[in-house]
């Protein structure tokens, strides 16, 4: 119900803001004891703009039916009087009112993604849709990422630019494998000192604790049950919801889905093989063109693109551009941003031409887009908070040993990211997290879930194929087959998958059993 209507304000540069609304649509649905308050919040909307961090944020922000508000919820759920925090909200309304079903969630994965501009990019993809016609749009920055506050922060911009620019784990050495774990315990401790709620925030930051801020948002949108669209890690979060709320579950989408029993190494391994997958997939593309900068003879490309990249581990290629110059990960990244789609192989094979010309413009530019650094050199915290939610979502990994086997293995699961020295077995920052693990890779135990849709697509670099077909098998769940060479398929244009995906969400008709749409 409506319970207050404010007045339009005027922003900053005179033009008419959104206007200021609230509304009271919970609690519905089952409600926890002792969380009544947060169930039932009223929401007040307005203007998204402010709730941009970055440049190309406040851009899309700026759409004209995008509305945006604050959830509070508990900072911990087990003292549910303590401490609050918030977290940010977007929300685009169905075209069609009177036959609106919902609020359809949305989260693009990451961890660490922020979900607000992917609400108004799939809103805009599906708007012509019955998808678009009878659902909210409805996209949340998860606890301590992005918009919601506090945020996660660990490293300035400055201190990311230099980070960036070293290739210190590439040194095995005892004095090298110190200092890159010294640089690891130096790294945790920032995030305690810079994020506000220090420990508890980062004990609490999870998704055991994401999927109850999701139901807490499920009842003050005033939905009886939740209907969700999960991407890559996203799907981690609707597992988990599903675990926790079974009977509070609609309908679940799970695009690019992670194997839920797979533990942290055998998780990296999988990963390289799917890289590699899309690299050699990349590299068959690319022979068959005169301007391949890896050449025309498939059988020398790897060697061909080592020769191109290895020497920038002991010669940083300088950009031109203050000072800054492209290190051996910063372009082993940009390689690795260019293979989540097949639409950025041109791109690529323009940033190994150019480096073949002592040029690092485009491996650069493609680095800062996975890192979301701007043109003004300012970073989003998603590369601290996916570091945050991995180390309370998995078990650390403390034994050298181990780290060492899981670095040999990765080199030999996807050659074209060995760098040609020794594995190194340094622990990374979360063996040094000063908070435990509120989870672990499990196969889910569910008892009542209706049926939920699982798409996977066969050339998924980053959550490879057999990860969705164990994930559906999990949650007994159906799946859908997409045919291609690129991260997540749905609401990306393709009309099978679309259409499918669409009316799973609308009519709840999971699609037929095999269904594979290329």
């Amino acid at each position: 119900m409506l319970v207050a209507a404010l007045a339009a304000c005027t922003s900053s540069t005179g033009a008419p803001a959104a206007p200021i609304f609230t509304e009271q649509r919970g609690p519905t649905g089952t409600v926890p004891a002792g969380l009544e308050r947060f169930y039932g919040q009223s929401l007040t909307w307005g203007d998204c703009v402010r709730f941009a961090q970055t440049a190309s944020d406040e851009s899309t922000l700026k759409a004209k039916d995008a509305r945006c508000t604050r959830l509070t919820v508990p900072l911990d759920y087990a003292k549910p009087d303590g401490a609050t925090i918030t977290i940010g909200i977007l929300r685009v309304q169905a075209k069609d009112q009177d036959r609106r079903i919902g609020s359809v969630l949305v989260n693009p994965g990451g961890p660490g993604a922020s979900g607000l501009t992917s609400a108004i990019r799939l809103a805009g993809q599906a708007k012509d849709s019955e998808l678009g016609k009878r659902f909210d749009f409805v996209g949340f920055d998860p606890r301590g990422i992005g918009s919601s506050e506090p945020a996660i922060r660990c490293l300035t911009d400055q201190e990311r630019d230099a980070e960036r620019a070293e290739d210190d784990e590439l040194d095995s050495s005892p004095e090298g494998v110190a200092r890159v774990e010294a640089e690891q315990r130096d790294y945790a401790n920032k995030c305690v000192q810079r994020t506000g709620d220090g420990v508890e925030m980062l004990a609490n930051m999870g998704s055991r604790d994401v999927a109850k801020d999701m139901d807490v948002l499920r009842s003050a949108l005033g939905d009886e049950k939740l209907t969700y669209i999960g991407y890559s890690y996203g799907t981690r979060l609707g597992s988990m919801y599903a675990e926790t709320f079974p009977k509070n579950v609609r309908a679940l989408v799970l695009d690019g889905a992670l194997d839920p029993d797979q533990n942290v190494v055998d998780e990296l391994v999988a990963q390289g093989e799917g890289f590699q997958k899309a690299f050699d997939a990349f590299t068959q593309w690319c022979v068959k063109r005169q301007d391949c900068a890896l050449g025309q003879d498939q059988g020398r490309v790897l060697q061909g693109y080592w020769d191109l990249l290895r020497p920038l581990i002991d010669r940083p290629l300088d950009t031109g551009e203050n000072g800054r110059k492209l290190s051996y990960s910063d372009a082993t990244t940009g390689v690795i941003q260019s293979l989540y789609a097949e639409e950025l192989w041109e791109t690529l094979n323009n940033g190994l031409s150019e480096l073949k010309r002592q040029r690092a413009t485009t491996l650069m530019m493609l680095a800062d887009t996975y890192f979301e650094r701007d043109q003004n050199g300012h970073y989003s915290t998603t590369q601290d908070a996916f570091t945050a939610v991995r180390c309370v979502d998995d078990p650390r990994v403390t034994d050298k040993a181990l780290v060492l086997e899981a670095q040999q293995r990765y080199k030999q699961a996807a050659p074209f990211l060995d760098d040609g020295k020794p594995a190194s077995p340094a622990l990374d920052a979360c063996a040094f997290w000063p908070a435990p693990n509120t989870s672990q890779p499990h196969v889910p135990q569910i008892q009542g879930l209706p049926p939920v849709l699982v798409v996977s697509t066969t050339g998924d670099p980053a959550t490879p194929y057999q990860a969705g077909v164990n994930l559906a098998k999990a949650l007994g769940g159906g799946l859908l087959t997409y045919e291609a060479t690129q991260h997540t398929a749905f609401l990306q244009g393709n009309r099978c998958v679309d259409d499918a995906g669409s009316a799973y969400l609308v009519d709840l008709t999971v699609p037929p059993a095999g269904l594979r749409c290329s």
